[in-house]
């Protein structure tokens, strides 16, 4: 049974934030909400939560996932950036995008693009993630709360809870939120190319 989390959107509680981050060092699935939907998350290193994940969403192994970091310069440790890319990707940080560049070599190779070797960061604008962000001091393995068969997913942590209340390990519940996916650029052949337009204003990576 999940644990059931409720935390305050704008001051989330220092002890809920210290709780949930201990359950992912120790291997947990959360269900988590970010500035643009819910996300089902991991610790970068875990063994079995990638696997979990896929197995929720009804994924095949070809599935990417994203890093979710808490600011810049921990984005910076996970994939190369030129100087054009850095100053586009951190005028629109923090935000609803997702972005697709060259990983280094502390991305574990199942997680990168087989081929490219690239990898989706992101930085999201929400206080509960940030909090847990720094609180646990790497990114989050992630990848979008969208269930399989269903027509609209779900917006609030309980319906998340009664959905997974046997597939996860702990829902954290910080109101209603959008689920409005990413505007997702791709970095990986030089100049950005926006190939998902979401709730990010596409028109400044035009």
């Amino acid at each position: 049974m999940a644990k059931y989390l409720d935390v305050h959107p704008d001051n989330p509680q220092p002890r809920v934030i210290s709780q949930v981050a201990q359950m992912l060092r120790d291997d947990a699935l959360i269900a988590y909400p970010t500035d643009s939907g819910y996300a089902l998350g991991v610790r970068l290193d875990s063994q079995t939560g990638a696997d979990r994940i896929r197995q929720i969403r009804r994924l095949d192994g070809k599935h990417h996932f994203t890093l979710v970091c808490s600011d810049f310069a921990q984005l910076g440790q996970f994939v190369h950036l030129d100087n054009y890319q850095f100053r586009a990707i951190k005028a629109a940080t923090p935000g609803p995008y997702t972005f697709i560049l060259p990983a280094t070599g502390e991305v574990p190779k199942r997680f990168a693009h087989p081929k490219k070797r690239t990898v989706g960061v992101r930085i999201p604008e929400h206080r509960v993630v940030q909090a847990l962000l720094r609180e646990l001091g790497e990114p989050i393995l992630s990848s979008t709360l969208i269930l399989p068969d269903v027509d609209e997913q779900p917006t609030d942590g309980w319906t998340i809870k009664e959905e997974l209340d046997h597939l996860v390990d702990a829902v954290i519940d910080a109101g209603e939120v959008i689920a409005e996916p990413t505007t997702v650029v791709d970095f990986s052949d030089g100049p950005g190319e926006v190939v998902r337009v979401g709730s990010g204003d596409p028109s400044r990576f035009a």
